[in-house]
């Protein structure tokens, strides 16, 4: 049986981009962040006993140059009070044609380095 233990993302800034995720998800740095890597993880505190992989952001001299393959959704209470939050820490809502379905219900966004991530509407 195998279980992910982290979601490895490339990046040039390692701390900056761990800082921002883990404000996105209340989550934590993990120990020993260098120059070259960092990591986020949720605390283990949770109540339901749920595990989650790590977020590992390892540094990188390539810079983005396209559409990320594999991204995050992330499911809010109140998605425009959400998306609102995120831009004040440093992501932009985007457009990579999400807008041209007029049934489109998510809110496509980049972390700071342009890493594409959606913000869902809440269930109901």
């Amino acid at each position: 049986m195998l279980t992910i233990q982290c979601i490895t993302i490339d990046c040039q800034d390692p701390i900056a981009l761990a800082t921002f995720w883990a404000q996105v998800l209340d989550w934590k740095i993990g120990e020993g962040a260098t120059h070259d890597e960092a990591y986020i993880e949720k605390s283990p505190d949770s109540s339901r006993g749920e595990n989650y992989p790590d977020l590992l952001f390892i540094r990188t001299p390539d810079t983005k140059k396209s559409k990320n393959r594999i991204h995050l959704d992330l499911r809010p209470k109140n998605q425009l009070t959400e998306v609102e939050r995120l831009v004040k820490i440093g992501a932009k809502r985007i457009e990579i044609g999400q807008s041209v379905d007029p049934d489109t219900t998510w809110i496509v966004m980049a972390d700071p380095e342009g890493n594409e991530f959606c913000v869902l509407k809440p269930l109901d």
